[in-house]
């Protein structure tokens, strides 16, 4: 006995001896750059952090002097005070410098937002532009204060997008390195708004990485953590809204209601999205029609925000005490309908006429509304045996933000970090999982994806859909004269079947005419003074194993 004993011992040893030596050697061979990367990722988190401070602070301030309110959390009650035509003019020339300074600081007029961040880790390995970021950061940051009607926190995280595409840009970042810098970025940048480090670092890997890769969760963390440490240096570890009454979910009974609750959120959120879109189409053809110059379109809008404001000032801004007021059941039910109609029209207004902001506060905030609404009206029918209508005002703000954003894990834990009600969780997550698959089969997935579809950049469908546009066909034909490559007489012959591919051409356009003519090649020309110039041929087998290699790429980084 004692000698099995002393085998079991003497292995027992010699497996952490082994172990140790492995721990060393991935330490000796890999712990400095990982070390560096993770004090690149802190550092970011940081700057991110701060930049959503500053955001958040510069906002309160200037509301507080433009509108003269003692404190912005309450800034349409001290709106309500002010003379009609103060709103009017606030709201107008806050439009008219938007317009300006995106009419000369962007190539088309239009503020960068989520959906760009999107792009950006889907398209440019990480990178945002600067330029325009910049100026739509500005935009943004007047809209809110000048009586827009949209969010901070899209803003926010394409400006924190900024920071790290500067930094991926000075250690020449690869790709998937600069993906994982701006997922950095963003994690703080969603942390440091909401204090909310869980929901931070998901909101990064769910909405804008687009999957949970296990190398970039930690660097992800280290800079969600980071975020919110500035926020709670600044405003201390307090929740952004609180439950006053505590939610009983008398859960057999209740269950169908918070199902039904879903579904009219998934509805109120397709309508908001949709509303938006229609608003930016109407205001394209007005604008055209009229030929209206696109610096002014800004300021038409904010005109009609505060003709708006002047009998609804709660549509102004975030519209956190609105969103309070829904919460804590301080609102009839009429107003609660009410204020789901006016809040969505001035949000589709204000993004519809290209000013700043983001929709994921606006969604928020009619979340809220439409669950209390919802709930008031649910614990009517059985008072006896319902929990508190307040409830349904909590699980209807995460159900609706959840379908706008297409984030239902991220927008569940915001919600429960929000508030720090984790026993309010199977109410959100049943209402949550209904809207956000309701909502997606009626638009692209989410608010920000469905923007880049309207743009023809498909980042909905996933890797398949979006790589073909990355792969331009001169980095895959054969040039001519390669002994590979198709002779100059048999390129003539497709050339004269109108069969021909342009140098810039990507293989999205290139497959489909593959499948449609049924030939092994096409010939790829470049325009020089005027006249058609042949370059060489792209083979349908390489553009397919150029499309395979992507695919492996993405997928080794996706599961590493």
């Amino acid at each position: 006995m004692p000698k099995i004993r002393d085998i079991a011992q003497a292995a027992l040893s010699s497996s952490w001896m082994s172990g140790i030596r492995d721990l060393w050697r991935v330490l000796l061979h890999r712990g400095p750059s990982q070390f560096q990367f993770w004090m690149i990722a802190l550092l970011i988190g940081i700057s991110a952090g701060f930049a959503a401070l500053l955001f958040r602070k510069g906002i309160s301030a200037l509301q507080a002097w433009v509108y003269g309110a003692e404190d912005a959390n309450y800034l349409h009650s001290f709106a309500a005070d002010l003379p009609w035509y103060w709103l009017i003019l606030i709201a107008t020339l806050g439009g008219l410098i938007v317009g300006l300074i995106l009419d000369r600081f962007t190539p088309d007029g239009r503020v960068r937002s989520v959906a760009d961040v999107i792009e950006g880790a889907a398209l440019h390995e990480g990178r945002l532009e600067a330029k325009a970021g910049l100026a739509s950061a500005v935009a943004s940051f007047l809209t809110l204060s000048t009586g827009g009607s949209t969010g901070r926190e899209g803003p926010v995280v394409h400006l924190a997008g900024v920071i790290s595409s500067w930094v991926s840009d000075k250690i020449r970042a690869d790709g998937i390195t600069g993906r994982d810098l701006l997922g950095c970025a963003v994690a703080a940048a969603v942390s440091a708004s909401f204090n909310a480090p869980i929901a931070g670092a998901l909101f990064a890997l769910e909405v804008v990485l687009r999957h949970f890769a296990v190398h970039a969760f930690a660097p992800i963390v280290i800079a969600s953590v980071a975020g919110t440490v500035i926020n709670r240096l600044a405003y201390g570890d307090v929740t952004e809204f609180s439950m006053q009454t505590p939610g009983a979910l008398q859960f057999y009974v209740e269950l169908p209601a918070f199902l039904m609750l879903g579904v009219i959120c998934g509805l109120v959120a397709v309508v908001l999205m949709r509303a938006i879109f229609f608003t930016d189409q109407v205001g394209d053809a007005i604008q055209k029609r009229l030929r209206i110059p696109r610096w002014l379109r800004p300021a038409i809008s904010g005109l009609l925000l505060g003709g708006i404001a002047i009998w609804y000032p709660h549509i102004i801004g975030v519209g956190y005490e609105t969103t309070e007021l829904a919460l804590t059941g301080g609102l009839l039910l009429s107003q609660a309908l009410i204020f789901v109609v006016v809040k969505t029209a001035a949000v589709a207004i204000t993004m519809g006429g290209r000013m700043g902001g983001g929709v994921f506060s606006p969604s928020l905030m009619i979340g809220a509304l439409t669950g209390l609404a919802f709930g008031l009206i649910a614990t009517s029918f059985l008072p006896d045996v319902s929990g508190n209508h307040t409830l349904y005002a909590f699980a209807g703000m995460g159900a609706v933000a959840a379908a706008v954003l297409g984030a239902p894990i991220s927008t569940t834990l915001i919600v429960f970090e929000l508030t720090g009600e984790w026993q309010i969780g199977l109410a959100v997550m049943v209402a949550v999982s209904i809207s956000t698959a309701l909502a997606s089969r009626l638009v692209d997935r989410s608010f920000f994806l469905t923007q880049l579809e309207r743009r023809n950049i498909h980042c909905a469908a996933g890797p398949q859909a979006y790589l073909l546009a990355l792969l331009k066909s001169d980095a895959v034909m054969r040039p001519l004269g390669d002994p590979g490559c198709a002779t100059r007489e048999d390129c003539k012959a497709l050339l004269d079947q109108g069969l021909s591919l342009d140098i810039g051409a990507s293989l999205e356009a290139a497959l489909p005419v593959f499948d449609r003519a049924e030939v092994a090649f096409l010939p790829v020309v470049s325009v020089e003074d005027g006249e058609e110039k042949l370059c060489g041929a792209i083979y349908h087998v390489d553009a397919l194993k150029a499309y395979n290699r992507a695919l492996v790429a993405v997928a080794a980084e996706e599961h590493s």
